[in-house]
């Protein structure tokens, strides 16, 4: 049978555990962020292509119109103070909704904006003319 000591002891490492994991996994995060998941683009490019994403959506180029959508109005329930699940009487449930959606928000300016670069890269490589034959 353990004792108190032996217990607190056991509770202690099992917390330090934790936050050794969660180092870890935000130190992993980081690194993915910065170095491009998968070797593709860093943060700081998908950021860059931001603004082009967008014009090349205006002006019909790239087809990126629906998810922009999507994505702009995922930050406009982000920011606004009307709230599916509000913060203040449901405290810590009233964020769920909002962690969701930035959730979803990151993960699709990151897949979006890589889709964009490898289509800016394929666009850049194409040689506007006429097959002859």
């Amino acid at each position: 049978m353990r004792g108190p000591a032996t217990l607190a002891y056991g509770e202690g490492l099992e917390s330090m555990g934790k936050t050794l994991q969660r180092s870890a996994a935000l130190t992993a995060l980081a690194r993915a962020l910065m170095a491009g998941a998968r070797g593709g683009p860093s943060l700081g490019k998908r950021v860059a292509a931001l603004p082009r994403m967008i014009r090349a959506t205006a002006r019909g180029e790239y087809d990126g119109g629906l998810r922009l959508a999507l994505m702009t109005a995922a930050t406009a329930y982000i920011v606004s103070p009307v709230d599916l699940l509000p913060e203040l009487p449901l405290g810590l449930f009233g964020l769920a909704d909002d962690a969701v959606m930035v959730t979803w928000l990151a993960g699709s300016v990151l897949s979006e904006t890589e889709r964009f670069l490898e289509w800016e890269a394929r666009r850049s490589s194409v040689v506007p003319g006429q097959v002859v034959g």
